[in-house]
């Protein structure tokens, strides 16, 4: 199955079908901390964004699109151009097949290209694990090799409960002098 699936460079055209994947974490989980689906053309300028400097790919098999990961500004200020934050999402039903292991893995290859050294991920986070939230998402960050690095108590409400949020990092280069930072648009393979 997993070798069946192909990764590419998401395109605003594919808005659509990203937000019918997002939307079920915005109305049925507190994985996103969102509480109103975005409208379509907003999430099409979100994709557009982060196009501008980094990379948004998604995993298709055959014409579907079975989840999407990206990388963004953490934090926004120049002297963390070298770090980013990952965010990931898979279709709810297309789940522990590998798919989001293979999104990572081209992502972390193309943040390497672009000299990019610390990956982040915020990512909800629970004592006592309910309908809504549990910690499979730093489960699985912990196992591709992220490791925590803050917690916040209590700094999310929605669905009339309080959740956590951890900060989770991987390193995954050197910290030498970089003398230009690489756009996404400049990497073209992955």
């Amino acid at each position: 199955m997993i070798d069946d699936i192909s990764i590419r460079s998401a395109e605003s055209e594919d808005a659509k079908e990203l937000l019918k994947i997002y939307a079920y974490y915005v109305t049925d989980t507190a994985i996103s901390f969102e509480t109103e689906v975005p409208s379509e053309e907003e999430f099409k300028l979100r994709i557009e964004e982060v196009l501008k400097s980094y990379p948004f790919i998604v995993a298709c098999k055959d014409d579907e699109i079975l989840g999407y990961a990206y990388l963004h500004s953490f934090v926004g200020r120049k002297a963390y151009e070298l770090s980013a934050e990952t965010t990931i999402y898979l279709n709810p039903d297309k789940k522990k097949m590998g798919i989001g292991k293979k999104l990572y893995s081209v992502l972390e290859d193309i943040a390497k290209a672009q000299n990019i050294t610390n990956l982040y991920s915020c990512i909800g986070y629970v004592d006592k694990e309910d309908e809504y939230l549990n910690n499979n998402s730093a489960q699985f960050h912990e196992h591709i090799g992220f490791r925590m690095v803050g917690k916040f108590e209590n700094c999310g409400h929605k669905f009339g409960r309080w959740y956590h949020m951890v900060w989770m990092e991987k390193i995954i280069g050197e910290h030498k002098e970089i003398k230009e930072f690489l756009k996404y648009s400049n990497i073209k393979s992955f």
